[in-house]
């Protein structure tokens, strides 16, 4: 137990990956499972650094790869449910009065938006899991739509275990080189934030020249 602690307290001492090697070495799986927890409450930390490192201190020995998985899958289904009890208490007439207020958008946009998580819901809940950013958004409206908690903690569950499996392997088989992960998914984090840039900056200008259009109209 002591080569593998000291194997593992070789990886960077500083940061979140300190902190996330300090918390696996303490508290083995259940600390695994709680820095994925916070993961899912707080996006800016990276899973993309607590899975592989996870999955190398597996290779390790300082937990199994069994338990590696079970704890880090807890950790993302009761950090996914807070943010779900998040949605629910927040509601769906809080959410409209809210949306009432904000500039560039109409009613019928969250209407459509609503009408389309009801149809749609359950796949996204299940993938959303496996897309960077929106695995811990995702959870917010679950909860404001109120879709029943067993079939999303069913859903979470069966994403989260997917996803944590693919980073916490890849960390577990690249051994000491687990950091080429985060290079690969943070850039496909980019990717997926970019997009959401460039849509939204596609809505609001369609929506800025349509109220322009109408105003010009009124004023001819």
């Amino acid at each position: 137990m002591h080569r593998t602690f000291f194997a593992l307290s070789q990886e960077p001492a500083d940061g979140i990956a300190g902190w996330a090697a300090d918390l696996v070495e303490t508290m083995g799986g259940p600390g695994a499972g709680l820095a994925i927890a916070l993961e899912n409450l707080f996006p800016p930390l990276p899973s993309e650094v607590i899975l592989p490192l996870t999955g190398f201190a597996a290779g390790q020995g300082v937990l199994t790869l069994a338990s590696a998985l079970f704890w880090t899958t807890l950790g993302s289904v009761a950090g996914a449910v807070v943010l779900y009890w998040i949605g629910m208490l927040f509601g769906r007439e809080r959410m409209h009065a809210i949306w009432a207020k904000l500039p560039l958008v109409k009613a019928s946009d969250l209407e459509r938006t609503e009408d389309w998580f009801a149809k749609h819901g359950t796949k996204a809940v299940f993938l959303g899991r496996m897309v960077p950013i929106f695995r811990s958004l995702i959870s917010i409206p679950a909860g404001v739509e109120r879709m029943p908690l067993p079939v999303f903690v069913m859903l979470t569950t069966l994403g989260s275990l997917l996803w944590n499996a693919v980073l916490v392997m890849a960390g577990y088989w690249l051994g000491d080189q687990w950091e080429v992960v985060e290079t690969y998914v943070s850039l496909v984090s980019t990717a997926v934030l970019v997009l959401v840039v460039v849509a939204l900056a596609v809505y609001l200008a369609a929506r800025l020249r349509g109220r322009h259009r109408a105003q010009h109209r009124r004023t001819s």
